[in-house]
């Protein structure tokens, strides 16, 4: 079963991840709108997300992008854009993923201040069920155009904090005073991600209202389930070792954002392995066999080693940032701001679980009745981590589940016994002689033949 699927591609173009009916992208071009260049205030640039045509066809901007310095971002910085899905909603009274706003209320201008230039940051009103993602810059003071953003439906976001203001204007001379500020994520339920989508929120003033809400994107992390392994058959006294499993039994498929790669940048991630896949394959382990040749139960003992390191994990974690029952998280807004957490039946551990901490031996102890055999089994599970390529990220590591105890017994078939029925000894043969020589012998009475009854009711 699959969650949801990524939406593959034409060539050149990264695999959008699918929300319902909603596609999620991302671009790293950008127009600047504008700069605080000769201004008396912190450095900062404004730019539009403009995502290539051929590369991004039908992705619009969810807001614009606030960056400190004047420096160029293009091909630097990352940032989310999105576009209907060509399937609607799985729930058709939902409707659209994305709609346009219905307005733009102006949050500041420049006017007063000694720039060169003309700008003005807007809030789109989105429609009702549907809420904006960021703020839209003009370089002008009229409205931007209703296609330079789109809102994102309720359902697809969830509420989130803010970071620390990214720039005001404080020093700038402008009439009016604004701050700009970055969504920060709650922490992820078991099996989502959220998403930040790299725009700015601005306010009017240098202090957040109490009551102004900002979204990031919320998604589920997508989990195929293949069928696991059978249990196996002991078969005779002495038992093979199972076979090795043809396919992983869950398979987690993680986007770039999440991982942190150590030969990758970030934005080699994207172009070189948008998605990752977090692999778990189970299989049966032999712990140990015993044949019971005595006519009387026996007891029989065993010592299982469990093949969880701690060492193992916390090196996992360490390259890959991946955390195994909690939440994982960046706190740097380059590329995104995000959390994420797996699922608990992919990671067999709960939140505060320290099963994966625990390396002591397991103990298995078996009633072994006569003149039977038995084989005890335990399920381990091997991960590993692995690019869009399927070259591996690092090294894997393995979880033995104490509670997999599988036991299959063996009763040895008893021969066949073939009973021959004794035969009965030969009558014998007696001649009247003295009916063959004097006088034919009497003929034999008829036999009676039975009466007809009618047994009709």
């Amino acid at each position: 079963m699959t969650t949801h699927e990524p939406i593959p591609s034409p060539a050149g173009q990264v695999d959008s991840i699918k929300i319902d009916n909603l596609l999620i992208n991302f671009t790293t071009e950008f127009l600047r709108v504008w700069d605080t260049a000769g201004l008396r205030t912190k450095p900062a640039a404004f730019w539009h997300p403009t995502p290539a045509p051929d590369l991004l066809p039908g992705y619009f901007p969810l807001g614009d992008v606030a960056a400190v310095g004047h420096g160029n971002i293009n091909g630097k910085r990352v940032v989310v854009v999105a576009r209907e899905a060509d399937t609607p909603s799985a729930d058709p009274s939902k409707g659209k993923a994305l709609r346009r706003p219905d307005d733009f209320e102006l949050i500041w201008k420049d006017a007063g201040s000694r720039s060169k230039r003309d700008l003005s940051i807007w809030r789109p009103i989105p429609p009702e069920g549907y809420v904006a993602l960021g703020s839209v810059c003009s370089n002008d003071h009229e409205k931007p155009s209703f296609n330079a953003v789109r809102c994102v439906r309720a359902d697809l976001v969830i509420a989130s904090a803010t970071s620390e203001p990214a720039w005001n204007d404080k020093g700038s001379g402008a009439r009016q005073s604004i701050s700009a500020w970055h969504a920060v994520p709650p922490t992820a339920a078991t099996g989502e991600i959220h998403l930040a989508p790299g725009t700015f929120v601005g306010f009017s003033g240098y202090t957040k209202p109490e009551n102004f809400l900002v979204y990031s994107l919320r998604m589920q992390i997508p989990i195929t389930v293949n069928p696991k392994p059978a249990a196996p058959l002991l078969c005779g006294e002495v038992p093979t070792q199972p076979e090795a499993p043809d396919q992983p039994t869950y398979i987690a498929r993680l986007p770039w954002f999440t991982i942190k790669d150590p030969l990758l940048s970030p934005l080699e991630q994207l172009s070189g392995s948008p998605f990752y896949l977090l692999e778990r394959t189970d299989q049966y382990l032999l712990v140990g066999h015993a044949h019971n040749t005595e006519n009387e139960s026996r007891t029989f003992r065993w010592v299982a080693p469990r093949a969880q390191r701690a060492g193992s994990l916390r090196s996992f974690t360490h390259n890959t940032s991946v955390e195994f029952g909690a939440q994982w998280q960046t706190n740097l807004p380059n590329p995104f701001l995000f959390s994420a957490r797996l699922n608990h039946d992919f990671t067999q551990c709960e939140i505060h679980s320290n099963e994966w901490l625990n390396a002591v031996a397991i103990d298995v102890v078996a009633v072994v009745d006569k003149q039977k055999s038995v084989a005890i089994y335990l399920i381990q599970s091997d991960y590993r981590l692995l690019r869009t390529d399927g070259t591996p990220v690092t090294s894997g590591f393995s979880y033995t589940d104490g509670n997999s105890l599988h036991i299959s017994q063996y009763v040895p078939e008893k021969p066949e016994v073939i009973v021959v029925p004794e035969q009965e000894p030969e009558a014998e043969m007696t001649i009247d002689t003295q009916a063959t020589n004097d006088e034919p012998a009497a003929p034999l009475p008829e036999p009676e033949l039975p009466t007809a009854t009618d047994t009709a009711p």
